[in-house]
Protein backbone atom coordinates (compact mmCIF):
# COMPACT_ATOMS: atom_id res chain seq x y z
CA UNK A 1 0.00 0.00 0.00
CA UNK A 2 1.59 3.17 -1.13
CA UNK A 3 1.43 5.80 1.99
CA UNK A 4 3.43 8.32 0.33
CA UNK A 5 1.76 11.74 0.41
CA UNK A 6 2.36 15.54 1.31
CA UNK A 7 3.38 16.87 4.43
CA UNK A 8 0.20 19.23 4.64
CA UNK A 9 -2.04 16.25 3.86
CA UNK A 10 -0.49 14.22 6.55
CA UNK A 11 -0.67 16.59 9.20
CA UNK A 12 -3.96 17.95 7.74
CA UNK A 13 -5.46 14.26 7.65
CA UNK A 14 -4.20 12.85 11.40
CA UNK A 15 -2.80 15.61 13.26
CA UNK A 16 -6.63 16.72 15.25
CA UNK A 17 -6.88 19.34 18.12
CA UNK A 18 -6.92 17.64 21.37
CA UNK A 19 -4.57 15.07 20.38
CA UNK A 20 -1.64 13.10 22.52
CA UNK A 21 0.60 13.65 20.29
CA UNK A 22 3.80 12.02 20.73
CA UNK A 23 7.49 13.88 19.36
CA UNK A 24 10.58 11.08 18.31
CA UNK A 25 13.58 12.26 18.44
CA UNK A 26 15.99 13.67 21.54
CA UNK A 27 16.99 16.91 21.97
CA UNK A 28 18.73 18.08 18.80
CA UNK A 29 18.89 14.06 17.21
CA UNK A 30 16.00 14.00 14.72
CA UNK A 31 13.72 15.52 15.92
CA UNK A 32 10.66 16.17 13.47
CA UNK A 33 10.79 20.11 12.97
CA UNK A 34 9.06 20.11 9.34
CA UNK A 35 6.03 18.23 10.68
CA UNK A 36 5.98 20.64 14.04
CA UNK A 37 6.74 23.36 11.24
CA UNK A 38 3.37 22.45 9.07
CA UNK A 39 1.60 21.81 12.18
CA UNK A 40 2.14 25.64 13.87
CA UNK A 41 0.79 26.78 9.98
CA UNK A 42 -2.32 24.91 9.99
CA UNK A 43 -2.91 25.93 13.49
CA UNK A 44 -4.03 22.50 15.69
CA UNK A 45 -3.77 22.92 19.13
CA UNK A 46 -4.39 21.73 22.67
CA UNK A 47 -2.47 18.99 22.49
CA UNK A 48 -1.04 16.83 25.16
CA UNK A 49 2.50 16.08 24.66
CA UNK A 50 5.20 13.52 25.32
CA UNK A 51 8.49 14.22 23.51
CA UNK A 52 10.95 12.23 25.50
CA UNK A 53 13.98 14.65 25.94
CA UNK A 54 12.30 17.61 24.11
CA UNK A 55 14.10 20.15 22.20
CA UNK A 56 13.46 23.42 19.99
CA UNK A 57 10.31 21.77 18.34
CA UNK A 58 8.09 21.08 21.47
CA UNK A 59 9.46 24.57 22.72
CA UNK A 60 8.11 26.36 19.16
CA UNK A 61 4.51 24.28 20.07
CA UNK A 62 4.86 25.64 23.52
CA UNK A 63 5.56 29.36 22.96
CA UNK A 64 3.09 29.59 20.46
CA UNK A 65 0.23 28.45 22.89
CA UNK A 66 -0.63 25.01 21.52
CA UNK A 67 0.14 22.41 24.69
CA UNK A 68 -2.47 22.37 27.06
CA UNK A 69 -0.06 19.72 29.21
CA UNK A 70 3.54 18.26 28.88
CA UNK A 71 4.71 15.21 30.73
CA UNK A 72 8.18 15.18 30.33
CA UNK A 73 11.64 14.84 31.52
CA UNK A 74 13.96 17.17 30.06
CA UNK A 75 13.49 19.73 27.52
CA UNK A 76 16.63 21.86 26.07
CA UNK A 77 18.72 22.15 22.83
CA UNK A 78 21.46 20.83 24.60
CA UNK A 79 24.94 22.60 23.39
CA UNK A 80 22.84 25.44 23.40
CA UNK A 81 19.94 26.11 25.96
CA UNK A 82 20.13 24.03 29.18
CA UNK A 83 16.32 24.65 29.66
CA UNK A 84 14.25 25.52 26.16
CA UNK A 85 13.37 29.31 26.89
CA UNK A 86 9.76 29.16 26.16
CA UNK A 87 9.25 26.16 27.88
CA UNK A 88 10.48 27.69 30.95
CA UNK A 89 9.05 30.73 30.69
CA UNK A 90 5.42 29.39 30.51
CA UNK A 91 6.64 27.20 33.48
CA UNK A 92 7.61 30.66 35.24
CA UNK A 93 4.42 31.93 34.18
CA UNK A 94 1.68 29.21 35.31
CA UNK A 95 1.27 29.13 31.87
CA UNK A 96 1.64 25.51 31.18
CA UNK A 97 0.13 22.92 32.90
CA UNK A 98 3.07 20.42 33.31
CA UNK A 99 4.37 16.87 34.69
CA UNK A 100 7.65 15.91 35.13
CA UNK A 101 9.23 11.94 35.71
CA UNK A 102 12.64 11.13 36.07
CA UNK A 103 14.24 10.37 31.82
CA UNK A 104 14.04 6.68 32.39
CA UNK A 105 10.94 6.13 33.93
CA UNK A 106 9.25 8.41 30.97
CA UNK A 107 10.95 6.32 28.17
CA UNK A 108 9.65 3.26 30.02
CA UNK A 109 5.90 4.58 30.10
CA UNK A 110 6.20 5.01 26.17
CA UNK A 111 7.54 1.26 25.97
CA UNK A 112 4.79 0.44 27.90
CA UNK A 113 2.22 2.26 25.85
CA UNK A 114 4.00 0.11 22.88
CA UNK A 115 3.27 -3.21 24.87
CA UNK A 116 -0.43 -1.82 25.58
CA UNK A 117 -0.06 -2.24 29.03
CA UNK A 118 -2.68 -0.72 31.71
CA UNK A 119 0.48 0.87 34.03
CA UNK A 120 3.53 0.36 34.77
CA UNK A 121 5.14 -1.03 37.81
CA UNK A 122 8.68 0.62 38.29
CA UNK A 123 11.19 1.10 41.23
CA UNK A 124 12.35 3.93 39.97
CA UNK A 125 11.82 7.04 41.54
CA UNK A 126 11.55 5.74 44.90
CA UNK A 127 12.57 8.01 47.74
CA UNK A 128 12.65 11.06 45.33
CA UNK A 129 10.92 14.22 45.17
CA UNK A 130 8.93 13.07 41.87
CA UNK A 131 6.78 11.03 43.90
CA UNK A 132 6.43 13.74 46.51
CA UNK A 133 5.79 16.76 43.88
CA UNK A 134 2.90 16.58 41.01
CA UNK A 135 2.97 18.97 38.54
CA UNK A 136 -0.86 18.25 37.90
CA UNK A 137 -3.16 17.51 41.04
CA UNK A 138 -5.40 15.37 41.46
CA UNK A 139 -8.32 17.46 41.66
CA UNK A 140 -7.11 18.72 38.07
CA UNK A 141 -6.27 15.61 36.28
CA UNK A 142 -10.11 14.41 36.93
CA UNK A 143 -11.02 17.65 35.00
CA UNK A 144 -8.54 16.20 31.82
CA UNK A 145 -10.03 13.49 30.30
CA UNK A 146 -6.62 12.18 28.86
CA UNK A 147 -4.38 12.70 31.69
CA UNK A 148 -4.72 9.80 33.95
CA UNK A 149 -5.93 10.39 37.90
CA UNK A 150 -2.49 9.86 39.32
CA UNK A 151 0.82 10.66 38.73
CA UNK A 152 2.01 7.44 40.51
CA UNK A 153 1.34 5.35 43.55
CA UNK A 154 3.30 2.90 45.37
CA UNK A 155 1.28 -0.44 45.84
CA UNK A 156 2.04 -3.71 47.03
CA UNK A 157 4.43 -6.38 44.72
CA UNK A 158 1.96 -9.33 44.51
CA UNK A 159 5.22 -11.42 43.69
CA UNK A 160 7.34 -10.43 46.47
CA UNK A 161 5.07 -10.06 49.75
CA UNK A 162 6.34 -6.74 51.58
CA UNK A 163 7.87 -5.13 48.54
CA UNK A 164 7.08 -1.77 47.67
CA UNK A 165 6.83 -0.52 44.38
CA UNK A 166 5.79 2.15 42.39
CA UNK A 167 2.73 2.18 39.55
CA UNK A 168 2.71 4.97 36.96
CA UNK A 169 0.48 5.66 34.19
CA UNK A 170 1.06 4.59 30.46
CA UNK A 171 0.23 6.87 27.73
CA UNK A 172 -2.65 6.52 24.86
CA UNK A 173 -1.31 8.27 22.12
CA UNK A 174 -3.13 9.73 19.63
CA UNK A 175 -1.04 10.51 17.31
CA UNK A 176 3.21 10.12 16.47
CA UNK A 177 5.53 12.19 14.54
CA UNK A 178 8.93 10.79 13.70
CA UNK A 179 12.01 11.63 11.46
CA UNK A 180 13.98 9.07 10.09
CA UNK A 181 16.62 8.86 7.42
CA UNK A 182 14.81 6.33 4.99
CA UNK A 183 11.52 4.85 4.56
CA UNK A 184 9.46 2.70 1.42
CA UNK A 185 6.11 3.83 0.29
CA UNK A 186 4.52 1.08 2.67
CA UNK A 187 5.87 2.97 5.68
CA UNK A 188 8.48 0.50 6.65
CA UNK A 189 11.42 2.64 7.96
CA UNK A 190 15.28 2.61 8.36
CA UNK A 191 16.70 4.66 11.60
CA UNK A 192 20.36 4.73 11.32
CA UNK A 193 22.00 5.28 14.92
CA UNK A 194 20.25 5.41 18.06
CA UNK A 195 16.33 4.42 17.90
CA UNK A 196 15.82 6.53 21.33
CA UNK A 197 11.30 6.03 21.97
CA UNK A 198 10.64 6.38 18.21
CA UNK A 199 9.99 2.49 17.69
CA UNK A 200 7.82 2.60 20.65
CA UNK A 201 5.54 5.15 20.22
CA UNK A 202 5.24 4.55 16.09
CA UNK A 203 3.94 1.59 17.48
CA UNK A 204 1.61 2.83 20.34
CA UNK A 205 -0.07 5.67 18.46
CA UNK A 206 -3.32 5.27 16.50
CA UNK A 207 -1.93 7.39 14.03
CA UNK A 208 1.85 7.79 12.52
CA UNK A 209 3.15 10.53 10.65
CA UNK A 210 6.61 9.72 9.30
CA UNK A 211 8.92 12.32 7.82
CA UNK A 212 11.99 11.01 5.60
CA UNK A 213 15.10 12.17 3.96
CA UNK A 214 14.91 9.74 1.63
CA UNK A 215 12.01 7.44 0.25
CA UNK A 216 13.89 4.17 -1.05
CA UNK A 217 12.13 1.26 -2.68
CA UNK A 218 9.98 -1.65 -1.03
CA UNK A 219 12.45 -3.99 -2.89
CA UNK A 220 15.64 -1.48 -1.27
CA UNK A 221 14.17 -2.09 2.25
CA UNK A 222 13.60 -5.91 1.66
CA UNK A 223 17.15 -5.97 0.81
CA UNK A 224 18.11 -6.13 4.45
CA UNK A 225 15.63 -7.12 7.40
CA UNK A 226 18.11 -6.25 10.07
CA UNK A 227 18.29 -2.25 8.79
CA UNK A 228 14.81 -2.05 9.23
CA UNK A 229 13.04 -0.14 12.62
CA UNK A 230 9.56 0.56 11.99
CA UNK A 231 6.93 -1.94 10.44
CA UNK A 232 4.80 -0.49 7.92
CA UNK A 233 1.80 -1.36 9.66
CA UNK A 234 2.16 0.94 12.28
CA UNK A 235 2.44 4.26 9.59
CA UNK A 236 -0.22 5.86 8.13
CA UNK A 237 1.82 8.54 6.10
CA UNK A 238 5.05 8.74 4.61
CA UNK A 239 6.33 12.42 3.48
CA UNK A 240 9.65 12.99 2.03
CA UNK A 241 11.07 16.05 3.49
CA UNK A 242 15.03 16.43 3.13
CA UNK A 243 16.43 18.27 6.30
CA UNK A 244 13.04 17.38 7.76
CA UNK A 245 15.31 17.79 11.34
CA UNK A 246 16.48 21.30 10.76
CA UNK A 247 18.01 22.45 12.57
CA UNK A 248 18.58 19.30 14.31
CA UNK A 249 21.03 16.87 13.24
CA UNK A 250 20.31 13.57 11.41
CA UNK A 251 22.99 10.87 12.08
CA UNK A 252 24.79 9.76 8.97
CA UNK A 253 23.07 12.60 7.02
CA UNK A 254 24.00 15.99 8.04
CA UNK A 255 25.02 17.64 11.57
CA UNK A 256 23.29 20.55 13.94
CA UNK A 257 23.15 23.60 12.41
CA UNK A 258 25.26 25.47 14.54
CA UNK A 259 24.12 28.93 13.20
CA UNK A 260 20.12 27.94 13.43
CA UNK A 261 20.18 26.68 16.70
CA UNK A 262 22.34 29.56 17.79
CA UNK A 263 20.32 32.21 16.69
CA UNK A 264 16.99 30.08 18.24
CA UNK A 265 18.50 30.47 21.48
CA UNK A 266 19.27 34.34 21.28
CA UNK A 267 15.78 35.07 19.81
CA UNK A 268 13.67 32.95 22.19
CA UNK A 269 14.64 34.83 25.22
CA UNK A 270 11.85 36.81 24.44
CA UNK A 271 8.89 36.33 23.24
CA UNK A 272 7.60 39.05 21.23
CA UNK A 273 8.81 43.06 21.20
CA UNK A 274 7.21 43.97 24.01
CA UNK A 275 8.34 41.30 26.11
CA UNK A 276 12.28 42.28 24.84
CA UNK A 277 11.19 45.29 26.05
CA UNK A 278 10.64 44.79 29.35
CA UNK A 279 13.39 42.07 29.90
CA UNK A 280 15.97 44.39 28.44
CA UNK A 281 14.54 47.20 31.44
CA UNK A 282 14.93 44.91 33.82
CA UNK A 283 18.32 43.71 33.02
CA UNK A 284 19.44 47.80 32.90
CA UNK A 285 17.67 47.79 36.13
CA UNK A 286 20.10 44.80 37.71
CA UNK A 287 22.98 46.23 35.74
CA UNK A 288 22.63 49.50 37.89
CA UNK A 289 21.82 48.16 40.98
CA UNK A 290 25.08 45.81 40.65
CA UNK A 291 27.31 48.92 39.95
CA UNK A 292 25.80 51.00 42.80
CA UNK A 293 27.60 48.44 45.22
CA UNK A 294 31.31 48.49 43.57
CA UNK A 295 30.97 52.07 41.67
CA UNK A 296 34.94 51.63 40.94
CA UNK A 297 34.57 48.67 38.73
CA UNK A 298 35.20 49.11 35.45
CA UNK A 299 33.65 46.25 34.09
CA UNK A 300 30.53 46.39 35.89
CA UNK A 301 30.12 50.20 35.05
CA UNK A 302 30.85 49.41 31.21
CA UNK A 303 27.58 46.30 31.69
CA UNK A 304 25.56 49.02 32.84
CA UNK A 305 25.84 51.45 30.12
CA UNK A 306 25.77 48.60 27.71
CA UNK A 307 22.46 47.35 29.33
CA UNK A 308 20.79 50.67 29.47
CA UNK A 309 21.84 51.72 26.04
CA UNK A 310 19.97 48.59 24.63
CA UNK A 311 17.00 48.95 26.98
CA UNK A 312 16.76 52.69 25.36
CA UNK A 313 17.15 51.79 21.42
CA UNK A 314 14.44 48.67 22.31
CA UNK A 315 11.81 51.20 23.86
CA UNK A 316 12.18 53.80 21.13
CA UNK A 317 11.88 50.53 18.64
CA UNK A 318 15.23 51.75 16.86
CA UNK A 319 16.69 48.19 17.57
CA UNK A 320 14.35 45.55 18.86
CA UNK A 321 16.19 42.13 19.65
CA UNK A 322 15.07 39.61 17.21
CA UNK A 323 12.38 37.54 19.23
CA UNK A 324 11.07 34.43 19.28
CA UNK A 325 8.00 35.65 17.09
CA UNK A 326 10.64 36.94 14.47
CA UNK A 327 12.18 34.14 14.24
CA UNK A 328 8.81 31.73 13.32
CA UNK A 329 7.60 34.25 10.88
CA UNK A 330 11.05 33.95 9.27
CA UNK A 331 11.85 30.38 9.24
CA UNK A 332 8.33 28.66 9.15
CA UNK A 333 5.20 30.96 9.17
CA UNK A 334 6.94 32.49 5.68
CA UNK A 335 7.87 29.71 4.62
CA UNK A 336 4.58 27.70 2.56
CA UNK A 337 6.59 24.48 2.83
CA UNK A 338 9.67 22.34 3.80
CA UNK A 339 11.21 23.10 0.18
CA UNK A 340 10.33 26.99 0.60
CA UNK A 341 12.47 26.69 3.88
CA UNK A 342 14.92 24.90 1.99
CA UNK A 343 15.12 27.60 -0.74
CA UNK A 344 15.59 29.93 2.24
CA UNK A 345 18.27 28.44 3.98
CA UNK A 346 20.30 28.22 0.36
CA UNK A 347 22.19 25.38 -0.82
CA UNK A 348 25.92 26.37 -0.16
CA UNK A 349 24.00 26.63 4.23
CA UNK A 350 23.02 23.12 3.45
CA UNK A 351 26.02 21.52 2.07
CA UNK A 352 28.30 22.94 4.96
CA UNK A 353 25.85 20.60 6.90
CA UNK A 354 26.32 17.09 5.42
CA UNK A 355 28.02 14.83 7.53
CA UNK A 356 31.52 13.65 6.11
CA UNK A 357 31.25 10.12 5.79
CA UNK A 358 35.11 9.61 7.22
CA UNK A 359 34.33 11.10 10.14
CA UNK A 360 30.12 10.40 10.46
CA UNK A 361 29.49 14.43 11.17
CA UNK A 362 30.53 17.97 9.07
CA UNK A 363 33.68 19.81 9.91
CA UNK A 364 31.40 22.97 8.30
CA UNK A 365 29.11 23.05 10.31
Amino acid sequence: MNKVMSLHDAVAKYVENGDTLAIGGFTTNRKPYATVSEILRQGQKDFIVYAGPGGGEVDMLIGEGRVAAYINCYTANSGYTNVSRRFRAAIEQGKLTYEDYSQDVLMLMLHASSLGLPFLPVRLMQGSGLMKFWGISEEKRKTMPKIENLKCAEIENPMVPGQKVVAVPVPKIDTAIIHVQQASPDGTCIIMGDEFHDIDIAIAARKTIVTCEEIVSDEFIRRDPTKTRIFGECVQAVVKAPYGAWPAQCYDYYDDDDAGLKEYDKASKYQDAEDAVKQLEKAAAKAAKALEKAPEDEKLKLAAENAQKAFELAKSGEKIPETFKDFLEKWVYSCEDQSALLDKLGGSRLMRLKNEPHLGYSTTH
